[in-house]
């Protein structure tokens, strides 16, 4: 075994199903099989409860609307009655769902999908499949392995603060990233109002317009989706918009920023990579970028482009993220400043940055 290798178990993932629909229940289980094993099914949160403490299953997959207790209400009571279970929030993809569900991943939730309003197939249902049997299975993995040796990159985690002369921040998350974003931006609160923020956080529509506004009172400064062609204001948060990637362009003496619907990369539109290829273009050495908790590796071209235009990168360590597969693809391709948990990420920007804490 490498230094870089994961010891991690062979049996499948242990899920429950929480849903009102026999049909949903159904096309889920057979959307996770041979992989994972449902080990009990329920038609509403109270039901879910008593099920959750025998199984302590690895992961929950739980509507939001329900009757007689709906996920929500269900979801601290099912954390309570099995505290290691991850727990995905599945909603059709309705505003008020869209909120709920950002709710739910402050309340302990680690993800959320958009169900489809119809079961009856085409693409929108094989997303769909795909989608959830990637979370099932990261979030399910992510609990049953663990690190049997730190990879030498990850090691520059001790490193101290170099300085640098920071023009623009960029963030890219994922599974977990909402939650993640709270706490960067938190803890930069009245720092940096002199420069932009942008952030790829893999999200479908409508659910990005809820975060933006989370983002903004956690933050402390305007935050908002992405228009095209909109002039690069400093002080403000640009958010890529569910289903656009977002990129930018220096004319002039101004930075025009720009969504578009090409192709998806990395499965994922928006997509982190198209982001900060742009991004180091436009700010070179002056561009910090910060990696949080997500699966896959969407960011590591990006990232790629980031170091070799002299910016620099920092990432989640394995410990905070809830899943780490992001962060952890461009900490052991050696691209990382930094590796720190979540709650050290702002002070060590700070400090890099000169500003005082």
């Amino acid at each position: 075994m490498d230094s870089s290798s994961l010891k991690a178990s062979v049996a499948p993932v242990r899920v429950m199903l929480v849903d009102d629909s026999a049909v949903v229940r159904g096309m889920i289980a057979q959307t996770l099989a041979p992989d994972a094993t449902i080990v009990a099914t329920a038609a509403n949160g109270a039901q879910a409860i008593p099920l959750a403490t025998q199984h302590r299953p690895d992961v929950i997959v739980l509507d939001v609307e329900m009757p007689e207790m709906d996920g929500l209400t269900a979801l601290p009571k099912l954390l309570e009655a099995s505290p290691n279970t991850r727990i995905i929030m599945a909603s059709t993809l309705t505003q008020r769902n869209a909120d709920i569900s950002l709710q739910a991943l402050s309340l302990g939730a680690c993800d959320y999908i958009a169900k489809p309003t119809s079961m009856g197939g085409g693409t929108v249902l094989q997303d769909f499949q795909r989608e959830l049997r990637q979370k099932v299975m990261a979030l399910g993995s992510a609990r049953k392995t663990h690190v049997v040796t730190i990879p030498k990159p990850v090691a520059v985690a001790s490193a101290p603060a170099r300085r640098m002369l920071v023009r623009a921040i960029a963030i890219a998350s994922s599974t977990g990233g909402p939650q993640a974003l709270m706490t960067v931006l938190g803890g930069l609160k009245g720092k940096f109002l002199d420069i932009p923020i942008f952030i790829t956080q893999h999200m479908p529509p409508m659910f990005t317009t809820i975060l933006a506004d989370h983002l903004t009172r956690a933050s402390g400064r305007p935050c908002h989706e992405c228009k095209d062609g909109e002039v690069v204001q400093p002080g403000r948060i640009y958010l890529a918009p569910g289903d656009f990637h977002m990129t930018v362009e220096k004319q002039g003496g101004a930075i025009i920023a720009y969504t578009n619907q090409q192709p998806a990369e990395n499965f994922c539109r928006p997509a982190a990579d198209p982001m900060l290829r742009s991004l180091s273009t436009a700010y070179g050495s002056g561009l910090l970028t910060l990696v949080l908790t997500g699966m896959g590796s969407d960011g590591l071209e990006g990232a790629k482009a980031v170091t070799a235009a002299g910016g620099a990168v920092i990432a989640q360590d394995e410990a905070t993220s809830v899943v780490w597969g992001m962060p952890r693809a461009v900490a052991e391709k050696g691209l990382c400043r930094a590796v720190l948990p979540l709650s050290e990420i702002a002070s060590y920007i700070i400090k890099a940055t000169g500003h005082a804490l």
